[in-house]
């Protein structure tokens, strides 16, 4: 006998983004509010160590916050405080601390577990959070201008495994994602100016205004103009969020477009041992894939001279000597391998327009990365 029962259902996930300063002065209720139910639930955080370091104040604060809230929830523990960077990502050691919190402190489906830090750690965090009792709510508080406007108000979580990128993972949204952009004043000029790539990439392929806007106040942005990058954050993350919401926020198919200039930025992330920090990754695969669209006859030498010139006014590298060689190429397997499927890559038909590819010429990828040298040497024009 063959007998078939089906079974469909459907599970509307639903989460505020939400924008604000000093989230833990203790008359700011957003947070407490995100957290207040019917029960008082326990929270657990996890907070990037280059944050704890940069907000010595922070943990202090946090033991305030939850004083004075103290109907809204109630501390598990002390806040743990883990590596920053890729480093909580490729050890494996900061994960499995989290996991053992959660069964040390009785962290269960009712409890939150809150990260603090960049998207590095956010994605660790939640992977960790997402496979405790089958997942356990989190809310994310990101620090970085990456998190706050692209990984952050996503619903992708992983840590890295194999020497490949985000390998392991799930697909689990947050409670809530909360963006104080008081923590942006504090960063790093590197860490500023990464998260400004991911600006560039979504308006690349779907907004050209959105990208004039980006040139347009391309030296204010590097000067570090906090109202301009306030813009620029809230602009990028309410893409991002009109991309989760469309026909595949997890990427049951091969198609990936928001990761335009990304095959070649995570294999040069593992290439140079992460030396290059993820942003800094992005700008020169969008500059690799530009060139490349480019030589390919889709955009215009005009079109390419203003995508090179203000990834330069934001102060990008175009090129490492890791771009060149086969190692590389690999990256367009990997690429493939993570999706499934057929390969597809974002490329550009013109500014504010990407176009889906499913093959990739390799001489062409190696010509693009030379021309690539040669723009970081001799800042010479494209059409030269």
């Amino acid at each position: 006998m063959n007998k078939v029962i089906e079974q469909t259902f459907s599970v509307p996930f639903r989460y505020p983004v939400c924008f604000t300063t000093r989230l833990f002065d203790t008359q700011n209720p957003l947070l407490a509010d995100v957290m207040r139910g019917e029960k008082i639930p326990k929270a657990f955080f996890v907070i990037d160590q280059g944050v704890s370091e940069a907000h010595p104040r922070l943990i202090g604060a946090i033991h305030r916050y939850a004083a004075a809230h103290q109907g809204a929830f109630v501390l598990a523990a002390d806040p743990l405080v883990v590596p920053s960077g890729e480093q909580c990502k490729n050890d494996q050691a900061s994960f499995q601390q989290v996991l053992d919190a959660t069964n040390d402190y009785g962290i269960d489906r009712h409890s939150y577990i809150i990260a603090i830090g960049g998207g590095a750690l956010l994605d660790m965090v939640g992977f960790a959070a997402a496979i405790a009792h089958r997942g356990i709510r989190h809310i994310r508080i990101p620090t970085t201008v990456l998190s706050q406007n692209d990984s952050g108000v996503g619903v992708k979580n992983g840590i890295n495994a194999y020497g490949k990128k985000n390998y392991l993972g799930t697909f689990a949204p947050p409670s809530a994602v909360i963006n104080d952009l008081t923590f942006l004043e504090t960063l790093e000029d590197r860490d500023w100016r990464s998260g400004i790539s991911e600006a560039i990439k979504v308006a690349l392929i779907k907004d050209a205004s959105f990208f004039q806007w980006i040139v347009a106040n391309a030296k204010a942005l590097a000067a570090r103009d906090m109202a301009v990058m306030t813009d620029l954050v809230v602009r990028c993350a309410e893409m991002h969020m009109e991309h989760i919401a469309g026909k595949d926020p997890f990427e049951t198919g091969s198609s990936r477009p928001l990761d335009f200039g990304h095959w070649a930025a995570h294999k040069l992330e593992h290439l140079t041992d992460y030396r290059v920090r993820h942003g800094e990754a992005v700008a020169i695969g969008i500059a690799l894939d530009s060139t490349y669209s480019y030589l390919k006859g889709m955009l215009t030498a005009a079109e390419l001279q203003q995508i090179i010139q203000v990834i330069r006014d934001l102060g990008f590298e175009l090129y490492v000597p890791e771009l060149s060689g086969e190692v590389l190429l690999q990256g367009l397997q990997e690429f493939r391998e993570h999706l499934g499927g057929r390969l597809t890559i974002m490329l550009l038909e013109k500014i504010g327009l990407g176009v889906e590819v499913h093959a990739m010429d390799t001489e062409l990828i190696q010509e693009a990365a030379t021309r690539l040298k040669t723009f970081q040497m001799e800042g010479q024009n494209v059409s030269s």
